[in-house]
């Protein structure tokens, strides 16, 4: 296969010229950081956000061959191509319109002529009305109870997202209500939940776009054994997020209601659609759901019109990019310095190594150059006593800090000091100092106690953990994944690098059922290794 020579083109050349130049002492980040403009020059504003490169290894030159790059590259019309309809996801043949799913502007947005816009706001207006219905009793289950707890079946994109959204604001919970999340087929998380609802207040919410993904059809079908066993009637207590015509949605299973997901939006892209918006909305509100909405088409705005300088998302991917590709940094860590955000690294793992694990570019030629970063994370200051030892003194990684001003309103009250500052203060004074020490290092005689520093690092930074701000940071991340794809020129949009371990367990299934239908049968016709471990399996059980 062709191969596709991003690295001859003559901006790259001059990228990775540049940063040979970045070990040089005089550009350790401690020098570079005394520059008392540093932060105003490596820093900008927009979408509702605070984005700090301040002290990234990077200098005025670098930045400015970065934004040539991302001009070379069409990143932003593309951008625009895409929030507008064009067919982005050219190997999927679809458009990738997620930026739709939280339009309020009125105007129309066409994919084949047709304007989406109409079922998308029906959608938006039925959920509204699903999520009044159950919280004011008018919907209950099949006993005649209210619903309190609410569980997402789904697996990948189908509630990562939504997860992070829902810890996130879980402090805006509708009284009563409880939200669980059923994704892995492995027994002992349906057994975790069985144990901590009330079957007959439980509402399950199956989600998947063709209703026949492996994983969730069989949850739902434990669920729906589980409730038949309890004498409730699955009908009642069971909603359903899929595309039309899909097996959930032509009437051969029975739901409260149905709610459509569409082509053009892909599953880690979907939280702002009917994926996430079902179960947010029940957890707390639609109101609140609509303010998260509308937070991150704040963002997109932002997105669409800032010049590349000052855009916030392409300045964190060109960030990204220039670690990757030129400094080679081959790893990356999402620190939120609050705790709300937990969930936000597991989301960003698999939009963004989902999105840009790619070997192969749109136009279907072989990459040169390697995409996608491993991502990890875990909130601060958690995060220090974890694993910042490799990070400080060890193998090093960009990190991106998340700081919030403000903690949510409900804990506000919480203001004991403790060395005279709050718990919320001693949080921040964290998330300064790390970002420092990584920086700058220290210097000293004994090797055990010295840190190189010159280790970079982005801070992002929050006014409070607001359904608005939860919808900008999702939306940044978002539109930051996607100028990494456009900039190395793949498909951030399909995902085959998961189909083939699925289309293998399909047929290991199927050996595995016909054992269970007949003990005689043997698994004699697979490879050994495979054998071993199948027949172990089914000795286990004897």
């Amino acid at each position: 296969m062709e191969k596709k020579e991003l690295a001859r083109l003559e901006i790259w050349k001059q990228l990775a010229l540049h940063a040979a130049g970045f070990d040089a002492p005089e550009r350790h980040l401690r020098h570079l950081t005394q520059d008392p403009q540093r932060l105003a020059h490596f820093s900008a504003s927009g979408g509702g956000l605070f984005l700090d490169l301040s002290r990234q290894r990077l200098d005025h030159k670098a930045m400015e061959l970065l934004v040539k790059l991302a001009r070379q590259r069409d990143v932003m019309p593309k951008m625009r191509q895409m929030a507008t309809g064009a067919t982005v996801n050219t190997t999927e043949n679809r458009s990738a319109l997620h930026m739709a799913a939280r339009d309020f502007s009125g105007s129309a947005i066409a994919v084949s002529g047709a304007d989406v816009m109409p079922e998308i706001r029906r959608v938006r207006d039925e959920i509204r009305r699903f999520a009044a219905d159950v919280h004011d009793g008018r919907v209950v289950g099949s006993t005649g109870k209210r619903f309190a707890d609410v569980v997402v079946i789904g697996i990948g994109g189908s509630y990562l997202g939504t997860e992070f959204v829902a810890e996130a604001l879980k402090a805006d919970a509708v009284e009563g209500v409880r939200l669980h999340f059923l994704s892995n087929v492995d027994i002992h998380c349906f057994g975790r939940i069985a144990d901590a609802i009330d079957p007959e207040r439980t509402l399950w919410v199956v989600i998947s776009k063709s209703f026949t993904t492996a994983e969730t059809m069989a949850n739902a079908a434990q669920a729906r054994a589980y409730m038949q066993e309890k004498g409730l009637d699955p009908s009642r207590h069971t909603v359903a997020v899929t595309a039309k015509g899909s097996p959930g949605d032509d009437g051969r299973q029975p739901a409260l209601a149905v709610f459509h997901m569409f082509d053009f939006i892909g599953g880690r892209y979907s939280v702002t659609s009917a994926v996430g918006g079902v179960p947010l909305s029940l957890l707390f509100g639609y109101e609140r759901f609509e303010r998260f909405l509308k937070g991150a088409e704040e963002m997109d705005r932002h997105v669409l019109t800032a010049a590349e300088d000052q855009n916030l998302p392409l300045l964190a991917a060109l960030t990204s990019l220039w670690n990757h590709n030129f400094l080679g940094y081959t790893a990356g860590a999402i620190i939120p310095y609050a705790a709300p955000l937990h969930k936000l690294a597991p989301h960003i793992q698999q939009l963004n190594m989902e999105s840009n694990g790619k070997s192969a570019t749109a136009d279907g030629r072989l990459l040169d150059v390697e995409t996608g970063p491993f991502l990890f994370g875990e909130p601060g200051t958690n995060a220090q006593h974890s694993f910042f030892q490799l990070a400080h003194q060890g193998r090093a990684f960009p990190i991106e800090f998340i700081g919030v001003l403000q903690p949510q309103p409900a804990y506000r009250g919480y203001a004991h000091r403790s060395r005279g500052v709050s718990n919320h203060q001693e949080l921040y004074a964290n998330l300064v100092a790390q970002a420092q020490a990584l920086a700058l290092g220290r210097d000293g005689d004994e090797a055990a106690r010295r840190f190189t520093g010159n280790r970079p690092s982005t801070t992002i930074l929050l006014n409070e953990l607001s359904p608005e701000n939860i919808g900008r940071l999702l939306a940044f991340y978002e539109a930051k994944t996607v100028m990494e794809g456009f900039l190395w020129g793949i498909n951030p949009f399909d995902q085959f690098g998961v189909e083939l371990g699925k289309q293998l367990a399909a047929g290991i299934r199927e050996k595995m059922a016909a054992m269970n239908a007949d003990p005689a049968a043997t698994f004699d016709d697979l490879d050994p290794i495979s054998r071993h471990y199948l027949e172990r399996l089914f000795a286990a059980a004897k």
